[in-house]
């Protein structure tokens, strides 16, 4: 897979940027701030992750998505390394990252990835999303926050 940045004028893959994220509004907010970034393999787009300044020095990894079909195959935590790298090639000192409360396979990847929980955001889901999101068979009611200090990055040992 090749991982690039998304040329001047290119259209973002919505249809896949929405698979973790169901708010058109809410992804084109974002999109419009950040720098979104996607993952090729044989001409097809199977990746997306966006990164967005939120503070200075700080930058939030606010979506990352993987098509259905290449799901499973280690595509996410490519991806998620990859923006590691850019934003500690780009001088930022933490990357940030949140997920809803039922994404158990995602709170796995991050924390295998170098992210630590740094916090609940309560009724996340609930203030800025219109419908009711289910996921695993648990309502998505809190955002869980995690981050990583991209200057002393931590090394942790996992199965995978």
């Amino acid at each position: 897979m090749r991982i690039r940045k998304l040329h001047e004028g290119e259209q973002a893959p919505l249809e896949l940027l929405l698979l973790a994220d169901p708010s058109p509004k809410l992804v084109k907010q974002y999109l419009s701030r950040g720098q979104c970034y996607i993952g090729e393999f044989e001409n097809e787009v199977i990746g997306v992750y966006v990164l967005l300044q939120t503070r200075p020095g700080t930058v939030e990894l606010v979506n990352v998505a993987v098509s259905e079909s290449h799901q499973g195959k280690g595509i996410g935590r490519q991806l998620v390394n990859h923006a590691i790298e850019q934003a500690r090639s780009a001088g930022y000192q933490t990357i940030e990252i949140g997920t809803g409360n039922s994404s158990v396979g995602q709170l796995a990847l991050y924390q295998k990835c170098g992210f630590r929980i740094t916090g609940v955001d309560r009724d996340f889901f609930i203030r800025h999303y219109a419908e009711e999101i289910f996921e695993n068979g648990i309502q998505v009611v809190d955002m869980i926050r995690l981050s990583q200090d991209l200057k002393y990055p931590v090394s942790y040992k996992s199965s995978i």
